[in-house]
């Protein structure tokens, strides 16, 4: 018997590895289920595409970690070798970096001062994708962005909208030179929501805040990106 045709690769879904990696929010901080936060909503939304049997999902968060520690703990084996085998490795980082001027410079802030934190911050997260791709060079990185929780706190910080803006679009320069990474902005979506997104901290997501972010990083990763990942 002759086969005309290969059978698409859609046909033979495959099981895909995800490290996910950095701070609270991927820990799950807030997570009434205690389960991941943003993680199970997009793992389902993952499995629910036809070339995907199975979404691995393994969780690297830890509460509080800013970038240098997030940097330590990458050179850790176990989390080299979960990054060498991962096909979609997801980061969120930042937001204690940011937090820790506020706490720094509580009685007296200023702009300057996030801008200069905002310089080591660049340079901190360039060595973090130095070294993801000197263990993967291929799997596709997706960097979630900052959000403003702050105007709960600090309502009367006219700068703090542009502060996030400006440490967001670093990230985003950071994300086109790499060439296959995606950034995942949340900041509109925290701040024009009419719906109450935040945890009873006032800083992490609430259950709907995580899933508001699992579906802006599923609708960031286009048709191409989610078909390399079965392949």
């Amino acid at each position: 018997m002759e086969v005309k045709e290969s059978f698409p690769r859609s046909f033979f879904p495959k099981d895909i590895n995800v490290v996910a990696a950095g701070d609270s929010l991927t820990q799950g901080v807030g997570d009434s289920t205690d389960s991941g936060g943003y993680i199970p909503y997009l793992k389902a939304q993952l499995e629910d595409e036809q070339s995907i049997k199975k979404a691995h999902f393994e969780n690297f968060g830890v509460r509080g970690n800013r970038t240098e520690q997030l940097q330590e703990r990458l050179e850790g084996k176990k989390f080299k070798s979960s990054i060498r085998q991962a096909d979609l490795i997801i980061l969120t980082i930042g937001g204690n970096d940011l937090m820790k001027v506020v706490r720094e410079n509580f009685s007296g802030l200023e702009l300057d001062q996030f801008q200069s934190e905002q310089l080591v911050f660049k340079e901190k997260l360039q060595a973090i994708f130095m070294t993801i791709r000197n263990e993967n060079p291929e799997a596709p990185i997706v960097l979630i962005g900052l959000y403003n929780p702050f105007y709960h706190w600090f309502s009367d910080v006219e700068e703090m909208n542009q502060i996030i803006n400006e440490w967001n679009q670093q990230s985003r320069t950071l994300v086109r030179q790499d060439g296959n990474a995606y950034f995942v902005d949340i900041h509109d979506i925290f701040l024009n929501n009419e719906e109450n997104l935040l945890y009873s901290d006032y800083f992490h997501p609430n259950d709907r805040g995580y899933q508001l972010i699992a579906d802006r990083v599923f609708d960031m990763l286009d048709t191409s990106v989610l078909h390399s990942l079965g392949e």
